[in-house]
């Protein structure tokens, strides 16, 4: 294992420790827009990660979504959210995580999902598979949409877009066996990653929210690209990941 990884798991499990003791408490919640919510939690969580990472490596660059947002520049950088799902944790709906990735030079090196409220911990270094809790995990064999679970979301703002996903939702609705739509990007890229689904797509989305859970999705043996692409960039907002199988079929249906 890499320092890099190792740190992003050490500091995901300690912000998430935390997060899980103040889980179904009150909080002091602000709102960024109608939809996003921020609280006390994201803040704090996201200074415990970045403690860790200024004390080992106090040159390299942070993209956190709540308090440096701006992309990083090129070189050593890491990709940090605090809270991903926060709506779900200040509602107590039980499905939140920690994501930390790494990367060098723009590429992705490591990355780590953690689901403090099922102790599960995601990891992946870029050419060596991906785990869970330590145990190698692989996607799933589903054939084609038909048989899959997918998920997916929706943006912030959807009520003033047009390219806002309801067209995609439908078109999936119609062809999947089931849809899902729990609220954290990085969880659902993992549960891609370990065959819990199938297949994931979503727009509007942050580099914090995907980049871990993205590299994760590929170490398992999975497949990740932009909405009409057959590549993929992190740092864009629309992403598909699928267990490879299903891919071309999901991005076919996204319009």
């Amino acid at each position: 294992m890499r320092d890099e990884t190792r740190l992003a798991a050490e500091a995901a499990n300690t912000a998430g420790a935390a997060l899980r003791e103040r889980f179904e408490r009150s909080h002091h919640i602000e709102l960024k827009s109608r939809r996003e919510l921020v609280t006390e939690m994201d803040r704090a969580s996201e200074e415990t990660i970045l403690e860790a990472i200024r004390t080992e490596y106090p040159d390299d660059h942070v993209m956190a979504e709540e308090s440096s947002p701006e992309q990083a520049a090129s070189g050593r950088a890491w990709i940090v959210d605090p809270l991903d799902g926060t709506n779900n944790y200040a509602h107590g709906y039980p499905f939140f995580s920690v994501s930390i990735a790494f990367e060098e030079q723009g590429e992705l090196v490591s990355g780590v999902v953690y689901d403090p409220l099922r102790d599960e911990l995601f990891a992946a270094e870029a050419g060596s598979g991906a785990t869970l809790n330590g145990t190698a995990v692989r996607v799933s064999d589903t054939d084609s949409v038909e048989d899959a679970i997918v998920a997916t979301g929706f943006p912030y703002d959807r009520t003033a877009l047009n390219d806002n996903n309801l067209a995609n939702l439908n078109r999936f609705i119609l062809s999947a066996r089931g849809i899902r739509r729990a609220g954290s990007a990085a969880l659902d890229l993992v549960y891609v990653a370990c065959g819990r689904l199938d297949g994931y797509w979503e727009l509007g989305l942050k580099a914090w929210d995907v980049s871990a859970g993205g590299l994760i999705v590929r170490e398992a043996g999975g497949h990740v690209t932009n909405f009409a692409s057959p590549s993929w960039s992190h740092r864009r907002g629309d992403i598909v990941a699928s267990n490879a199988r299903i891919h071309n079929e999901m991005q076919s249906l996204i319009g």
